[in-house]
């Protein structure tokens, strides 16, 4: 058995899904193989993007490996943060320049920095609901350098209790030691799999933990310091099948 764990934006879906990409997956599945997702999206925002052009898999790996799910959507696996930081650091976010928060837990919450900024279904960090935990808190900000800029202020202040994993201007926040690496080793006591099962493979910075640890391929198009640590590169998962198989 073999294990590709797969980035989904700019990796699975770059230049989108189409029937040769699923039906590699499906016959590469066919063959006793598993395939899933590695993202840093939460689960529903994951799961509506899926649902758009569905594919085949055997898992989901959200929130940069803080939260596994089965095919249909149950939780196997998770790590938690105690919800009564996410007031306090959203707080800190907003004062370090970002404009927006979203909680991913059980269901998502978005928080803004603003009345104005908010839609229906969002609020100002005074109307926050209570929450018990979060498996990720994610921001953005305008450019990389203020990005790393406000990463650098997280690790400083939150060191001791969350991770703070960039993406160009996009910054995901998980509990203390999660990235997509120990996500993997979370699916691999899951499935029976071992480390010389996987094949992980991505294209940007958040993929960084599995392309360095696993066996691995990094998309053409992904950045500088992914393709750096990759033992190959793939125009594309269709590609990466036809190569394993």
């Amino acid at each position: 058995m073999k294990i590709i764990a797969s980035d989904y934006d700019g990796t699975l879906n770059h230049n989108g899904i189409d029937e040769k990409k699923k039906n590699a997956i499906s016959e590469w599945r066919k063959k006793g193989n598993l395939f899933g997702i590695i993202s840093g999206r939460g689960y529903p925002s994951l799961k509506s993007v899926i649902d758009r052009v569905p594919f085949e898999y055997d898992f989901l790996v959200c929130n940069n490996g803080a939260l596994i799910c089965d095919p249909d959507g149950n939780v196997i696996t998770e790590t938690k943060c105690d919800g009564s930081l996410a007031k306090p650091f959203i707080e800190d976010l907003f004062k370090w320049g970002c404009d927006f928060a979203d909680i991913d837990k059980d269901f998502p919450i978005a928080v803004r920095s603003e009345q104005e900024l908010c839609e229906d279904d969002e609020c100002v960090i005074d109307d926050m609901p209570f929450i018990e935990y979060f498996n990720q808190i994610s921001t953005h900000l305008k450019t990389t350098e203020e990005a790393t800029a406000v990463v650098k202020k997280i690790e400083k202040k939150y060191s001791h209790i969350l991770t703070p994993l960039q993406n160009g201007t996009c910054i995901d926040t998980v509990p203390l030691g999660v990235n997509k690496a120990t996500g993997i080793y979370s699916l691999l006591k899951i499935v029976g799999g071992t480390y010389q099962d996987v094949i992980a493979v991505g294209d940007n910075i958040n993929d960084t933990h599995m392309i360095a640890e696993f066996r691995s391929y990094a998309m053409e198009n992904a950045v500088d310091s992914i393709k750096s640590l990759a033992d190959e590169i793939t125009p594309g998962i269709t590609e990466l099948i036809e190569r394993e198989i």
